[in-house]
């Protein structure tokens, strides 16, 4: 509530100083009028010259459902889609600082959000070097779809029969421009600065239209990426001793993203055909160096460490959809057909000299250790969905289909042999021949088979569904360095149900249920041991793991508010069974005294619940119909027992909070705004280590000039609280100790980065 009233009283000024300024923009605008939605696309010019500040949209679906188009985030130019993600309710992130990669809807491990583009699921994988770090197959890093590409964002906050149910917080789909969504087309250029002054350029454009008997639509964008940062970590044996290690660390992530997108849709043979795909290419260059001392950070005689460790990353990801229906036995069917894939190539390289290892000067008794991996991942996915809907009665529609989904990852994660030498010398040996790690070289394959079937209904003010999915997984995994090879399956049948009813014109209350899952990641069943995974500390998977299963229930009320606005507060419950978590073996990892051999289990039953507030609006009940305000508030919360007693589900956030104002100006075709973001403390407990992460909040705001019809420039700035991620490790060598609060280490770690800022333009042709 600090946080709440804190960020209010920070913004307070901002929306007060606007309120004069909106008064007499109103006065002279007041004969204005007022745009209506149309069924035709857009044109170009009101895409970029946004006449209106664009507000959440209202859905009428029986299942919950929050709506954003892309220009309810525009005017802040976020990079990404993670970036935009930031804005909306109950979306967690627990990345670095200026970074918005694996979504944590409710707070809950990126595992549990299905991320959907254009309703289809698409594959995946985690971030950093290694096969562990890199295979989080039931995850999505949003950052990597540019915002450019991007239509409308929906927050499905509970499963329908018609969708994969491996959604237990809830479903993100990221809908992209199709060929119906633009007449004409615009370019975006411009460049952003960073704290450390450098500048990195962003150009793109998107063009749509007529194009023989069907309608096109294509876009090209090159975004450059930059991320500067320090970090600072300070480790003790135990809380309230002396310093006994320091290390200070800069870390500079730089890249460029390329992407490309396009639609076609056109009627074909009596029904409607619609081909689509994107394509978008990454390179990327991850630059640590790390000082590190014993005792006294100011004390250069204590100098213990210097590290180096660079990663060079390139990353393809593309998919194509085509769908066509038509209308047969009575009712439409459709047939969809999907590929996509994901690569990743990875070359790491560490080099570390070491400094105090005895009581002789410098360089006698001191040391050098090198170390270089590489890492090939791909990921291909083959879909295809058939699919029938027909009406039964009046207001009765009857849908049924089967989806079929065959996923495979290759993966091979080679390494040279540790290149360690004393100082001083003169010829350093060369490095070995890489070689394969243990479990490095795999393969998985994942096939399901999922028939479905829903009935929705609507009658006077009441709107429904019901349905039934039942998923078959069949997961096929091949470790060639052993060699072995695991097989499992499992079966679930999922039951979903939604009511949505109009108590007035303005006021509905909804209720819906649902059976959800969670499937083990391949990383967790291979039986491979894989060394230094986890930090220093190693894993190894468990082919016993069982699939989580979810029962969850929502509940809310919408409001509209006028014409625009809107108001709503949802309440969820998630019961989780055979809950998957990361456990320490106690058994001595590779890397020696300290580290240990990680795995994954079944740790039991879980609960998870929260509050929900979302607020959309203008301020038009008080005279000020060009000021919009946006307001969001998520409490979060879960409970789950481990070694040690009660807990919250794993680095689950206190709360999401987020609020905001765009105040327009017609009269001088100007607009300004701001938007504060903070996420609660986030805590995370398994045997060995307790981390608790807190982050600073974010402070974004936007300047706007229109001119004429055609064009916009905007500046915008973001971090401008120059926000910090703080976290500490509470560290134990068995789970007596930890019991007993016996340290092994504790630290505590420091990130910070500086203010970014952008100044783009878009002109429309």
């Amino acid at each position: 509530m600090k946080t709440k009233l804190f960020a209010l009283a920070a913004l307070a000024p901002l929306v007060l100083a606007a309120a004069p300024i909106a008064a007499w923009a109103a006065e002279a605008d007041a004969d204005a009028p007022v745009a209506t939605a149309a069924d035709a696309p857009a044109t170009a010019s009101e895409l970029v010259v946004q006449a209106q500040i664009a507000y959440r949209n209202r859905t009428d679906q029986a299942a919950p459902v929050l709506d954003y188009g892309l220009d309810y985030f525009q005017r802040f130019e976020p990079l990404t889609a993670g970036d935009a993600l930031k804005r909306v309710p109950s979306v967690a992130f627990l990345s670095d600082v200026l970074e918005s990669d694996g979504v944590r809807l409710r707070g809950l491990d990126p595992a549990y959000t299905q991320i959907l583009i254009n309703g289809e699921k698409v594959p995946g994988a985690g971030s950093g070097s290694g096969a562990f770090g890199s295979g989080a197959d039931s995850a999505f890093f949003v950052d990597r779809i540019p915002a450019e590409l991007i239509e409308r964002i929906e927050i499905v906050r509970s499963a329908s029969a018609n969708r994969s149910g491996d959604a237990v917080a809830g479903a993100l789909n990221i809908v992209l421009r199709d060929a119906y969504a633009l007449d004409g087309g615009f370019v975006r250029a411009g460049a952003l600065m960073f704290d450390d002054g450098r500048i990195r350029e962003t150009l793109g454009g998107v063009w749509g239209g007529q194009v023989g008997p069907g309608r096109l639509l294509i876009g090209a964008n090159m975004q450059g990426r930059r991320n500067p940062k320090n970090k600072l970590s300070l480790r003790y044996d135990e809380p309230g001793a002396a310093i006994n290690n320091s290390e200070v660390q800069t870390d500079v992530r730089n890249g460029t993203d390329y992407s490309f997108n396009a639609s076609y849709q056109t009627p074909l043979a009596g029904g409607d055909f619609d081909l689509s795909g994107f394509f978008v290419h990454t390179d990327r260059y991850q630059n640590e160096d790390s000082i590190e001392y014993n005792k006294d950070i100011r004390n250069n005689a204590n100098l213990s460490t210097l590290n180096d460790n660079d990663v060079d990353i390139e990353q393809d990801s593309y998919a194509i959809n085509g769908k066509y229906s038509h209308e047969m036995a009575g009712g439409t069917t459709s047939l969809k057909l999907g590929y996509a894939s994901f690569k990743d190539k990875e070359a790491e390289f560490e080099d570390e000299t070491e400094y105090l290892r005895d009581a002789t000067p410098y360089p006698d008794g001191d040391r050098i250790t090198r170390d270089k991996s590489k890492t090939d991942l791909e990921d291909t996915e083959f879909s295809a969905k058939l699919e029938h809907k027909r009406d039964l009665s009046e207001g009765v529609t009857l849908q049924f289909g089967v989806q079929y989904e065959k996923k495979q990852r290759d993966l091979l994660v080679t390494e040279v042999p540790r290149n360690r030498y004393n100082l001083p010398t003169n010829n350093p040996p060369a490095f070995g021949p890489y070689a394969v790690i243990d479990g490095g070289d795999a393969s998985f394959e994942q096939t399901r088979i999922d028939p479905y079937v829903m009935l929705d209904g609507k009658s006077g003010a009441l709107k429904w569904e019901a349905g039934l999915r039942y998923e078959t997984t069949d997961v096929t995994l091949q470790d060639r360095t052993i060699p072995s090879t695991t097989d499992v399956d499992y079966k679930f049948l999922l039951p979903s149900a939604s009511v949505r009813y109009n108590v007035t014109a303005d006021d509905q209350i909804y209720v819906s249920g649902a059976r959800t899952i969670r499937r083990p990641s391949f990383d967790y069943l291979s039986p491979a041991l894989l060394t230094a995974e986890l930090g220093d500390n190693d894993f190894i998977g468990n082919p016993e793991l069982k699939p989580e299963s979810a029962w969850g229930l929502d509940a809310g009320y919408e409001r509209r508010m006028g014409k625009q606005g809107v108001v709503g507060v949802n309440v969820f419950y998630r019961k989780v069974k055979d809950l998957i978590e990361l456990t320490n073996t106690g058994a001595e990892g590779d890397e020696g005294p300290g580290t240990f051999v990680y795995s994954a289990r079944n740790t039991g039953d879980g609960k998870v619940w929260g509050v929900e507030f979302d607020l959309s609006t203008p301020l038009t009940a008080i005279g000020l119909k060009n000021t919009g305000v946006f307001l969001n508030y998520s409490w979060l919360d879960s409970d789950v027992n481990d070694e040690f007693g009660s807990r919250k589900f794993n680095s689950q956030s206190d709360y999401v909070f987020n609020i905001g104002f765009i105040q327009d100006l017609p009269t001088w075709g100007a607009a300004f705004g701001a938007t504060y973001r903070k996420q609660g403390e986030a805590y995370s407990r398994v045997v060995g280590e307790e981390v608790t992460t807190t982050y600073d909040g974010d402070l974004e705001i936007f300047l706007e000039k229109r001119i004429g019809k055609d064009l916009t420039i905007r500046l915008t700035a973001s971090n401008l609280l120059d926000g910090e991620k703080k976290e500490t490790f509470n560290k134990f060598t068995t789970i007596e100790d930890q019991k007993d609060r016996n340290f092994d280490e504790y630290e505590i770690e420091r990130e910070n980065a500086g203010p970014v800022f952008q100044l783009i333009a878009r002109l429309a042709f």
